[in-house]
């Protein structure tokens, strides 16, 4: 694997289930460092159901490698990425009902949103992913409004049915992949990723990073944060 970010949030997600301070998520992210991973995701949803203002911003502060904080594009959190400044913001759409993000962004229909904030964030050093289903339309679109980077999402892929539509969303995001690498985007992939549906991805040399969270912190509950990590960097 090229390089791993590990997604915290379901570790905040287990401290929020009781209202008290563990476990933390800073601590998770740092002994997710230790064991190798390339950078640390977290998720500041609007609702605040489990990231805190607090793990942002003690984050920023201690992480070593990268710090990726996903994000909607609304003007309270691009203030507050704006403030921390981490060093980079992945927008992603939002529902308030919704267990999990559960669709890219509609970059084509918002692209005059997009690209104001866009250049906000980049203008103070910010690079800057878009969230995307693997569709022609909305690679193009993530071009138009300048983002650096794309994050192809690969949930339907990890949630086939079968064999065959597996295959189907691998050659469609195998697509996307090769269209943003060459309109000059970085190319992230994540969402519903594990220690099994990952491998085929490892041998697509554009893909600069891999997004993934639920699958490590799961394995972790089993065999620790450590072996967790370092299991998903050695694929």
């Amino acid at each position: 694997m090229s390089k791993l970010s590990v997604n915290v949030d379901h570790v905040a997600t287990v401290r929020q289930a009781r209202g008290g301070k563990n476990p933390d998520p800073v601590t998770a992210a740092l002994v997710a460092e230790l064991a190798g991973a390339d950078g640390i995701i977290v998720h500041l949803r609007e609702d605040r159901r489990h990231i805190q203002d607090r793990d942002v911003e003690i984050l920023r502060r201690v992480v070593k490698t990268k710090l990726n904080l996903e994000m909607a594009n609304t003007e309270e959190i691009v203030r507050i990425a704006l403030r921390v400044k981490p060093d980079m913001v992945c927008m992603v759409p939002e529902r308030r009902q919704e267990l999990t993000t559960e669709g890219g962004l509609n970059v084509a229909a918002q692209q005059k949103g997009l690209r104001q904030n866009i250049a906000r964030l980049q203008k103070a050093g910010i690079r800057v992913s878009l969230f995307i289903d693997a569709d022609p339309g909305q690679v193009k679109a993530s071009r138009a409004v300048g983002a650096d980077f794309v994050e192809i999402h690969t949930g339907k892929y990890s949630d086939a049915p079968d064999e065959k539509s597996q295959k189907k969303e691998f050659r469609r995001i195998a697509r996307a992949i090769a269209q943003a690498h060459k309109l000059g985007l970085g190319v992230n992939i994540g969402h519903g990723l594990d220690y099994q549906n990952v491998l085929p991805f490892t041998f697509i040399p554009e893909i600069e990073d891999y997004s993934i969270g639920h699958s490590i912190i799961a394995r972790a509950v089993l065999v620790g944060l450590d072996r967790a990590v370092r299991e998903m960097k050695e694929l």
